[in-house]
């Protein structure tokens, strides 16, 4: 190829800009395989990178886009050869590397995981960074002992893409997946994909008491702040709260009376950095036991790439249910 589509994201005196480039294979970040992208999703630090609320990149300029699916075109390493269906999630995209917002990625092979037997490219990305990050805290959940038959496991943040994800996964498990909302009028979107009780966030009582009454096995939270602390008051002995997001605060103010008197784990999720053989695990899981049943459902919404500049402000407010796939190539 001469020349390809990006949407690149660059700082200049007054902030941050990004709009669409034309670029070359040699303006890209260095990478043994090629990657052909097809398809890439938005996820929340998507809109922050590009929008310049949130210090995501740690050099300029980049390609956006945290997400990408696609084959292999040239390869310099021997675990891919061309024509072969990768994706990359995470992994330093859009922060080191050159991301999914790209016709064509350059990246080095660790980063890459082949698309799973049987899992087209936009199922890829329904699934995405999200996806492997609900996976990635049910994995470790159940790594410290989590069982379905232990108890209710509530999910805060629960119409976001890893929210949404983790109630989905959860309920294929057998687990009873409680969901915790600011979204009252989305509760037969939740019930459709798995939960089994709604909670609204302005109505729930968060308590001030170090400890409050156990009503928890378990917990993904995508929150902290406020929300973190209720749940480490409010599950139940031995439960473990996956510590996933910091929509509501970075900030946790709690005791440590949950974790010496009903030795409840706290489990911090980074999915950029997780190492190559448990991303791998954890992918084989997505397309096994952890399969989500209502994907469809969950990532309903596919948009071109031209339109990707537009739909970035819903996530900054909050608006958006589910998941969003960004299809890169011009579809036929």
């Amino acid at each position: 190829m001469e020349s390809f589509r990006a949407y690149r994201i660059d700082r200049g005196d007054d902030g941050v800009i990004a709009d669409f480039s034309t670029l070359t294979l040699d303006d890209l970040t260095k990478g043994e395989v090629v990657v052909r992208v097809s398809h890439s999703t938005i996820n929340y630090k998507d809109a922050l990178a590009a929008t310049g609320a949130g210090a995501i990149l740690r050099r300029y300029p980049l390609n956006g886009g945290i997400d990408l699916a696609g084959v292999v075109e040239t390869s310099g390493h021997e675990d891919f050869e061309p024509g072969q269906p990768v994706l990359a999630t995470g992994s330093g995209l859009s922060e080191t590397l050159d991301g999914g917002y790209s016709e064509f990625a350059r990246l080095p092979a660790d980063v890459l995981v082949p698309i799973p037997d049987g899992m087209t490219a936009v199922e890829a990305m329904q699934i995405g960074t999200a996806g492997f990050t609900a996976a990635l805290a049910i994995h470790r959940m159940e790594q410290n002992g989590q069982r379905p038959e232990d108890g209710p496991v509530v999910v805060t943040g629960a119409t976001g893409g890893v929210g949404s994800l983790a109630i989905d996964m959860l309920a294929g498990r057998g687990y009873e997946a409680v969901a915790v909302t600011g979204k009252a009028d989305e509760e037969a979107y939740l019930r459709e994909i798995g939960a089994r009780r709604i909670l609204v966030r302005e109505q729930v009582d968060l308590g001030k008491r170090p400890l409050e009454k156990a009503q928890w096995a378990g917990a993904i939270d995508n929150l902290g702040g406020d929300y973190l602390a209720w749940l480490t008051r409010t599950v139940q002995y031995g439960g473990n709260i996956a510590s996933i997001g910091l929509a509501a605060s970075h900030k946790l103010q709690t005791t440590v009376m949950p974790f010496i008197l009903r030795a409840v784990c706290l489990l911090g999720i980074n999915s950029v950095e997780t190492p190559r053989d448990l991303r791998l695990a954890v992918w084989k899981r997505i397309a096994g036991d952890l399969k989500p049943g209502s994907l469809d459902r969950i990532g309903h919404t596919t948009i071109s790439f031209d339109d990707l500049p537009g739909a970035f402000e819903a996530y900054l407010e909050g608006k958006v249910t589910g998941r969003v796939v960004v299809a890169i190539a011009a579809q036929e």
